[in-house]
């Protein structure tokens, strides 16, 4: 299956140009057919692709497949070309696998949406977008990919755009992504400038003779590729367009948060890791970044009371540690758990679908509770989904998570400070998720009697892939254990073709015994997190409030996400705006648009004077060319 890897990108795009031209006139379960099926047809050839790689030597696993030439101008060169190795052959199968449950539920969750077949459309296409992206094998390409993905959250954000809310958060999200991308786009010249290709083999392989090690070039490369991580990862400072990207349908949030759009920076980071390798003040910026964000983005978790909205800064956070990971060196660690966040994440976001579903589109989760009598699948599901993010022994999220913190700690790259960043971020996960865990399904009900008549649960075309990614959720990070355990780290090994330039950045300096007691610590925090929520929210529910109301000014701040938002709507944009409306109301009218009347307006001054002259009568212009010649000849007759 590998000479056949094109097939991937292939049916996801068929699904989309024959739902996009034809779909108006097929009936639902025809546009579901294509859909799905063409994103099962792709992740059954992702499949193929993983275990034919799988029957390769290590050291071989390495594929490239080129279809025909693209841009060729004088020394730049790119083909319509695809790379197979252990990364992308795992990101495929995780992409198709979790956009595949998300159509089938999405079947159930839109059943009703007049914008059925566009919707589906854009969802099709935003999984071949994403494909493209983590398939490329030069950066041109993968940049196609990058603003593909980013065309495609825009129209899904902003699905709904007969809401205001939903069209300014499409609109945010694409204008803040740009920032990111224009600094993606510098980087990528400046890649081509020094190495003269932007095809990733010759690039990862000249890096240590072509740059410097901690030289100017290295730097600057790695700095501007990670200002595309930054936006298209939603880290600080241009995570904001990630909150309100919620307005888009719940499966939609899904699919950005789990499998797609946010993990793009991931990828990106993890694919050129060696070029990031010899730049050490780009991966203490990188480890730095994603660890204030981890704890950052966790903080404001704590207080959120939209349960789309909880989900979504703890993305943010969960996506801190894939960085901290990468910038510490483990950059397997940071795919790795980039692996069982989309398992667990696409189910909270599909399981808070159901809740949406069952509760007429209601979000607040203080006017919930007592939802699990009614909802027993989405409750069970969502609580493996909360065990695996928390961090609980046995889960995936123990696995992926421990591990990165063990690395942050350990490492050659790490410090106890980006460590306790971490493990800080780690106790509020576990106590934001219990709380929503809490306020959602268990306690008294607060729900009003219109809504308690409604409450039920989900048909089975949105609780079958629940209970799927649940068992993922659960099983996933079994392909992670630890060496310390017994289990050799598997996945670990098997991504070690794609990264074996960074073992000595990760090799852990400390004996067994201190990584046992570290593990221990996590487990701790974790278990401390959850013991916090459940005293708050179930054993003594007065707590909050007067906690709340002793320390109202810490309570407000967070409360507000520290008026970020405000912050830069005051510092930038309205700044911009105003400077837009002067050179709209100056420059533009009377510069621009002066200029261009003002000739017109020349151009008819004149012609009404030549006009005067154009009276039609013979007598007139032979009088004209009477003067003319009398002109002519006085002016010889005086030389």
């Amino acid at each position: 299956m590998l000479d056949k890897v094109w097939l991937v990108l292939l049916f996801p795009l068929l699904g989309f140009l024959l739902n996009g031209l034809f779909g108006w006139k097929f009936k639902r379960g025809l546009i579901n057919l294509i859909a799905c099926g063409s994103v099962g047809l792709s992740f059954l050839v992702s499949l193929g692709v993983f275990l034919d790689l799988l029957k390769l030597a290590p050291e071989a696993r390495h594929f490239e497949k080129i279809l025909f030439p693209w841009v060729v101008s004088g020394s730049f060169k790119t083909a319509f070309s695809f790379l197979v190795d252990p990364l992308s052959a795992l990101m495929i199968l995780v992409v198709s696998g979790v956009a595949f449950l998300i159509h089938i539920y999405s079947t159930g969750y839109m059943h009703d949406d007049p914008g059925y077949v566009r919707y589906f459309s854009y969802l099709n296409l935003f999984t071949f977008s994403m494909l493209l992206l983590v398939l490329a094998n030069n950066l041109l390409f993968m940049y196609i990919g990058w603003e593909a993905v980013g065309l495609c959250s825009y129209l899904l954000i902003g699905f709904w755009y007969e809401k205001k809310s939903a069209s300014d958060a499409g609109k945010k999200a694409f204008i803040v992504n740009r920032i990111g991308d224009f600094g993606f786009a510098l980087g990528i010249m400046l890649t081509f400038v020094i190495f003269g290709t932007v095809y990733f083999t010759p690039i990862l392989e000249r890096a240590p003779e072509v740059l410097q090690y901690g030289g100017a070039a290295a730097t600057a490369i790695t700095l501007l590729l990670f200002l595309g991580a930054v936006g298209k990862s939603a880290q600080i400072p241009l995570y904001v367009w990630l909150p309100d990207a919620m307005e888009g349908p719940t499966p939609v949030s899904a699919l950005i948060h789990a499998a797609t759009m946010v993990t793009a920076g991931i990828y990106m980071v993890a694919r050129l890791s060696a070029l990031f390798l010899m730049a050490p003040v780009s991966m203490l910026v990188v480890a730095i970044v994603g660890g204030v964000t981890a704890l950052y983005a966790a903080s404001i978790g704590l207080m959120q009371n939209d349960i789309k909205r909880v989900l979504a800064y703890s993305t943010i956070s969960q996506l801190g540690y894939m960085f901290l990971a990468c910038g510490v060196g483990a950059f397997a660690a940071g795919i790795f758990h980039l692996m069982t966040h989309a398992f667990f994440k696409a189910l909270l976001f599909l399981c808070a679908g159901s809740v949406m579903h069952a509760l007429a589109g209601e979000l607040n989760i203080q006017k919930m509770g007592g939802l699990k009598r009614y909802m027993p699948v989405t409750y069970w599901t969502f609580l493996m989904g909360t065990l695996a993010i928390a961090g609980i022994p046995g889960f995936s999220g123990f696995f992926s998570k421990d591990e990165i913190l063990w690395k942050a700690f350990s490492s050659a790259q790490g410090h106890f400070l980006l460590w306790l960043l971490g493990a800080a971020g780690a106790l509020m996960t576990a106590f934001y998720m219990f709380r929503l865990l809490f306020l959602t399904f268990h306690g008294k009900s607060r729900l009003t009697p219109e809504l308690e008549k409604h409450a039920h649960e989900s048909p089975n075309k949105m609780t079958v892939p629940l209970i799927i990614l649940a068992v993922l959720a659960v099983i996933g990070g079994y392909v992670g254990i630890p060496h310390l355990l017994g289990g050799g780290n598997r996945i670990e090994k098997f991504l070690e073709p794609s990264f074996g330039h960074a073992s000595k950045a990760v090799e852990a300096h400390h004996s067994g015994g201190v990584e046992l007691l570290m593990m221990i610590i996590s487990v701790l925090i974790a278990l401390g997190g959850v013991y916090l929520a459940y005293t708050f929210y179930i054993k003594k529910t007065e707590l909050p409030k007067k906690l709340a109301e002793r320390y109202r000014s810490v309570y407000t701040l967070i409360y507000n996400k520290y008026y970020v938002d405000e912050i830069y709507n005051a510092l930038i944009v309205q700044p911009l705006k105003f400077f837009a409306i002067i050179c709209w109301r100056f420059f533009d009218v009377i510069v621009i648009d002066g200029s261009a009347n003002g000739l017109a307006k020349l151009v008819g001054l004149v012609g009404n004077l030549i006009k005067r002259f154009e009276t039609g009568y013979v007598r007139n212009y032979a009088l004209g060319f009477v003067v003319g010649v009398v002109i002519i000849l006085g002016y010889f007759m005086l030389r």
